[in-house]
C-alpha cells in the first residue's frame, strides 16, 4: 500500500463538508490571534477530536497559552485555567468539602478541573501529591473528594505547559502522567515575518475577539466519526511495529540504538498513535488512513514515551533524533 487506499475498500463513516467546515472555522478563528504556529494549532485540534491530552513545552512567550484559551474560546464550553505552584494542594485543582455551619452538613466545592478545557500551566512546577491528583481526573475522567467519585463532563481535556529551561522550584513530572499525554509538542521560534506581524497585532494591547464557532455536541460527533475511520490492516501492522521497534530496535537492524533505549513505549503509544493518525487524516478530508498520517504524528506521540538511557544523554542523543530513525528503518506499506 503506497498513498492511497482503493475507495472501493473504504468502510465506514466518510469525512463530510460540514466535518472540513468544523476544523476550518476553529483554526481561523485561533490564527486571528495567534500568528504562524499551525502546526501547533492543528496538534491542539487533534488532540480535541480525540480527547487526548498534550503537554506544551516551550520558553516562555511562544503563545501556548493564549493558543490555548484561544482554542476553547471557540468552543461553546467551560475553560478554566490553574497556575501551578509548588505550594498548589490537590484541592485546589479538584476541589474539597465544605462544613456548612447553618445545617451541620459537609458540601462539595468543585476545583477548576471540572471544567471541560483545562489549561495546566508550568504543570512541572506541582508536587507528587496535586500530580497525583491530577492523575486520576486525566485517565479515568473522574475525581475523588470526601470518598465519592464525580464523573467530569465530556469533552474533557488537559492543556498542559511546561518550561525547559528554568528548572528551580520544579518536579519532574512522573512518567505514569507523561504516559497519559497523548502528545508532546515541542513549541519553536516564530520566523522573522510571523515576529513582524505579532509586533503589528499586538503592539495595541488590545484584545482580538474570536467567535465562537462550534458545540459540544459537534466535537464529540466528530469524535465518533473519527474513531471509526478506516484503517487498512497494513496500516494497523505499521502502527504496532513503529512501537514494537521503540523496546526492540535490533528487530529492524538498529542494533546501535538498543544501549540508548532504556525503556520503550507501552501499548497505549499504539492507541494514541491510531487515534492521532486518524484524526490527521479526518483533517484532510479523507475518511481512510494512510503512512503519511502515521509518520505525521509519530514523533509527537512517541518522544515523551521512548526513554533514553544515560549513554544516550552523554552522546547527545535525542529521542526525537531514535523516533526518526526508527521511522525512516521501517518499510512503509
Amino acid at each position: 500500500m503506497t498513498g492511497r487506499t482503493p475507495s472501493a475498500t473504504v468502510t465506514g463513516p466518510s469525512v463530510g463538508p460540514a466535518d472540513i467546515a468544523l476544523a476550518q472555522s476553529v483554526m481561523q478563528q485561533v490564527a486571528r490571534r495567534v500568528v504562524g504556529q499551525e502546526y501547533m494549532v492543528e496538534r491542539l485540534l487533534i488532540s480535541l477530536l480525540t480527547g487526548g491530552h498534550v503537554l506544551l513545552e516551550g520558553v516562555p512567550g511562544l503563545a501556548k497559552t493564549l493558543a490555548v484559551r484561544t482554542l476553547a474560546e471557540t468552543i461553546h464550553t467551560t475553560f478554566a485555567r490553574i497556575q501551578f505552584t509548588p505550594d498548589l494542594l490537590p484541592a485546589d485543582v479538584i476541589g474539597t468539602q465544605v462544613y456548612d455551619q447553618s445545617n451541620g452538613q459537609f458540601s462539595v466545592k468543585r476545583g477548576p478541573i471540572f471544567a471541560n478545557i483545562v489549561l495546566a500551566d508550568e504543570i512541572n512546577r506541582a508536587p507528587a501529591k496535586v500530580q497525583a491528583a491530577l492523575l486520576e481526573a486525566m485517565q479515568e475522567k473522574q475525581v475523588t473528594i470526601g470518598g465519592t467519585t464525580y464523573p467530569l463532563d465530556e469533552p474533557f481535556l488537559v492543556l498542559a505547559t511546561q518550561n525547559p529551561i528554568e528548572q528551580e522550584g520544579t518536579y519532574p513530572l512522573p512518567e505514569a502522567q507523561v504516559d497519559r499525554f497523548m502528545m508532546k509538542l515541542r513549541v519553536g521560534y516564530p520566523t522573522r515575518d510571523e515576529e513582524k506581524e505579532i509586533m503589528r497585532r499586538m503592539s495595541g494591547g488590545a484584545t482580538i475577539p474570536v467567535d465562537r464557532v462550534a458545540s459540544p455536541a459537534a466535537i464529540l460527533e466528530a469524535r465518533h466519526r473519527i474513531s471509526e475511520l478506516y484503517m487498512d490492516d497494513r496500516i494497523v501492522d505499521y502502527i504496532v511495529e513503529i512501537v514494537h521497534v521503540t523496546r526492540t530496535p535490533a528487530d529492524a537492524g538498529l542494533q546501535d540504538l538498543a544501549p540508548l533505549i532504556e525503556f520503550g513505549a507501552s501499548p497505549r503509544a499504539t492507541i494514541a498513535l491510531a487515534q492521532a493518525s486518524r484524526a490527521h487524516a479526518f483533517l484532510r478530508g479523507r475518511n481512510f488512513v494512510t503512512p503519511d498520517d502515521v509518520k505525521a504524528v509519530a514523533p509527537d506521540v512517541l518522544r515523551h514515551r521512548v526513554l533514553t538511557s544515560f549513554e544516550a544523554e552523554a552522546e547527545a542523543v535525542s529521542s526525537d533524533r531514535i523516533v526518526q530513525r526508527i521511522l525512516g528503518a521501517i518499510e512503509s506499506p
